[in-house]
Order: structure tokens, then C-alpha cells, then sequence
């Protein structure tokens, strides 16, 4: 990841450094202005807007048909396939402690394995819920919906306890 410096500039007549940190989290700025730090937080990462999770089950559904797996792509075989995978997304991390947000100490052939670990959860995930009739992104909207009820940002802002944990 590069991380580049500019040299003071101007905002608004007010001067400020600005170190920027490219890369796949965002940029993470630093300003000196009127001679207090002010940290911004990291733009958050965004996935590409193509394929759609409709895509996918396409692209996925198409592969399968052209094979003929679909007699062995039932829920339980998914499911057991699913779990499989996140088991190999298990081992690039096991022994490793803590990795941090980025993957800044990860080789681009280490990242590739993840990217194509992780694309079989999804693939297993979209194609276990196409066959139990679940529409996945209404699932999501429902589910955050259900999310924030149960963990209204002001009763759990800053803590990971569960929300049975908590006391009105």
C-alpha cells in the first residue's frame, strides 16, 4: 500500500497537512489545522456494483445446468459444501493473530486465495439459498431491520456483548 505525503496546502486559508493512505480500505487523512491533529476515519471499502447477487445465482445456476450437477447440488450438499469452504477461508487465517483490516502484511498470491476462497462461500451461500427459496438481499433488509431493534445503536454503542446481555 503507498502511502504518499503532500505538502501543506490551503482549505479555506487554513493550512493543513494531509498524508494520504492509499489502498484497498480507503484513504485515511491526518490534518494539522490551526496547529490541532484532526484524524477522519478511512473511507470504507466498497464492493463493485457488478454482478449483483442475481447475477451470481445466474452465472451459477448456468455453470451447474451446463454440467448437469444440479442432482447433487440439494440443500444439504450446499450446506455441507458451504461449510467446507469457510473451513479453507479458516486455515489462510489460522496461526496468524490478529490480521489487520487490509490485509497490509498478506502477498498478493496469499490475497488471490482468499478472493477465491471467499468466492466459493458466496457461490455455495447464493446457490444454498436459490434452492430454499430464499431471496437473499430482501433476507438482509429484513434481518438488519431485525438487527437494529435488538441493538439500538445508543444502548450498545462501543460494546460486543450480546444482546441478551443487555439491561433497559
Amino acid at each position: 500500500m503507498a502511502t504518499q505525503q503532500n505538502g501543506p496546502s490551503r482549505n479555506n486559508g487554513v493550512a493543513s497537512n494531509v498524508l494520504e493512505h492509499n489502498g484497498e480500505t480507503g484513504i485515511k487523512r491526518t490534518a494539522h489545522v490551526n496547529g490541532e491533529i484532526q484524524r477522519q476515519e478511512a473511507e470504507r471499502f466498497n464492493f463493485s456494483a457488478d454482478p449483483s447477487l442475481e447475477d451470481i445465482r445466474r452465472m451459477q445456476a448456468e455453470f451447474t445446468d451446463e454440467r448437469n450437477w444440479n442432482q447433487f447440488h440439494q440443500p444439504r450438499n450446499l450446506l455441507l459444501a458451504l461449510v467446507g469452504e469457510v473451513g479453507e477461508v479458516s486455515e489462510l487465517f489460522q496461526w496468524r493473530g490478529e490480521v489487520a483490516e487490509g490485509l497490509p502484511d498478506w502477498t498478493e498470491p496469499e490475497r488471490a486465495h482468499l478472493a477465491q476462497e471467499l468466492s466459493d462461500v458466496l457461490i455455495y451461500l447464493v446457490e444454498l439459498a436459490e434452492k430454499c427459496h430464499v431471496d437473499l438481499p430482501q433476507a438482509v433488509l429484513h434481518k438488519m431491520a431485525l438487527n437494529r431493534l435488538k441493538y439500538p445503536a445508543s444502548k450498545v454503542h462501543g460494546s460486543a456483548k450480546k444482546y441478551t446481555e443487555y439491561k433497559d
